[in-house]
């Protein structure tokens, strides 16, 4: 039975109503399981939020002193994109602590689901782009203090470059970062990670599937990962708002289908987080994250 985490803060969060960010496709895309009988509720796990000693751990302690307390500066809140607000340090200790309980249930299970996540723009003294805290790295570098877990591979394939994912990991040689990425989006300056596969805009589904599987194929050959931590944005497709690829609904399933029968072919746990996806329309959004959770499900089979 695949493990899902979930928890009610990933969506309760009060944000003007022409704000970018998809506040509710969280509980959108749980209440969907639900009420489909997709997902039954033993499959979910609640994640205890992290405690801001536990979150200095892998950011600078001021930057998050400065976020608990409500102190920090307006002009670092308008790089994140949100407005501070308690509601926002509750999400974000949730989100972060969420990643962590999904490697280790992957861990335990072959492989798992977190219904958020993927937030690699924040970097470790400043948040950006829709990002509090990284929970990839952090995810990472609480697995690698399990039993015979010696390096995790970070497999990103959202549509923006995972750009503090690639900062905070630099000089951990057990955290292997990847990032499969659309060149000519945000962020403007990119960062370096382990390794950069830059797309074109306008990339279609054959290249994009050849390349996620020579990739991962050429990873896991390389460093042979005792985990990987899958970030599955669905910002890829073509009708995204902040997307540029050209990706229908098919080349998602396939890709996830893809990531998550390479990781099974090699006896690899996966955690994989939903990652990215921005559209107005709330039932194409759901269907595009569902691919995730059916690909994986069906290996669980």
């Amino acid at each position: 039975m695949l493990p899902i985490v979930y928890h009610p803060s990933y969506s309760d969060l009060d944000l003007p109503s022409n704000h970018r960010f998809p506040t509710s496709k969280y509980r959108d895309i749980y209440q969907y399981l639900l009420d489909n009988q997709l997902a039954n509720p033993q499959q979910f796990y609640m994640p205890e939020p992290a405690s801001i000693d536990d979150i200095k751990t892998i950011h600078c302690p001021d930057y998050v002193e400065s976020l608990f307390n409500n102190t920090i500066d307006p002009k670092v809140m308008r790089r994140i994109g949100f407005p501070w607000s308690e509601k926002l340090v509750y999400r974000s200790r949730h989100s972060i602590a969420g990643t962590a309980l999904t490697a280790k249930l992957a861990l335990e299970h072959g492989r798992a689901i977190h219904l958020t996540g993927g937030y690699h723009h924040a970097h470790y003294d400043f948040g950006s782009g829709f990002c509090v805290f990284n929970d990839l790295i952090y995810a990472a570098v609480q697995a690698l203090k399990e039993p015979n877990v010696d390096n995790v591979l970070i497999f990103d394939c959202d549509v923006h470059q995972g750009d503090g994912t690639a900062t905070m990991a630099q000089g951990n040689d057990s955290i292997i970062t990847c990032s499969l990425h659309c060149g000519k989006n945000f962020p403007a300056r990119k960062a370096l990670s382990d390794y950069d596969i830059e797309l074109d805009k306008g990339t279609s589904n054959d290249d994009y599937l050849a390349t996620v599987e020579e990739t991962l194929n050429l990873l896991i050959r390389l460093h042979q990962p005792d985990l990987i931590l899958y970030d599955a944005g669905v910002d890829i497709h073509q009708d995204d708002d902040l997307g540029y690829l050209n990706i229908c609904d098919q080349g998602i399933a396939q890709r996830d289908k893809l990531v998550f029968t390479l990781a099974k072919q090699h006896h690899i746990p996966i955690a994989a987080v939903i990652g990215g996806g921005y559209s107005r329309d709330k039932q194409q959004l759901i269907q595009r994250h569902f691919n995730l959770i059916q690909q994986a499900t069906k290996l669980c089979i």
